[in-house]
């Protein structure tokens, strides 16, 4: 019975079907990233990708196993951090602005969570 369940052949609809889901995470991401000083939330970003917020939740799950919001904050801190890295004479709370972190404290937990350190050791000792 197990030959008959185990054909190795991956079915078109299944490979089509998650190829639509990355590029509809892609399609997020470089929205989010053009859009970066301004509020997107995930209701925009249905609406600027033409899908459910159902659809959205299902395509970030499936692709990054993490929600839309989750990956929305991941991609604004990293870009926080670049800038820090790359401009040293910008002051951290104008970058966090830059990034749409308006919250200066929960800015400064996120990043040390996510990174491990602060934002202004980033900028002061310039850590990869």
């Amino acid at each position: 019975m197990l030959p008959l369940l185990d054909t190795s052949v991956v079915d078109t609809g299944v490979r089509d079907s998650f190829s639509r889901r990355q590029r509809i995470v892609a399609a997020a991401r470089d929205y989010l990233l053009a859009h970066h000083d301004q509020s997107v939330t995930v209701p925009d970003l249905c609406e600027q990708l033409h899908v459910s917020r159902r659809t959205l939740q299902y395509c970030f799950e499936d692709v990054l196993g993490m929600t839309p919001v989750q990956t929305l904050r991941i991609l604004r801190l990293n870009g926080a951090r670049r800038d820090l890295r790359s401009n040293p004479s910008a002051t951290v709370r104008d970058v966090a602005a830059d990034w749409n972190f308006w919250h200066f404290s929960q800015f400064a937990s996120d990043y040390r969570k996510l990174f491990g350190y602060s934002p202004s050791a980033t900028q002061r000792t310039g850590l990869h």
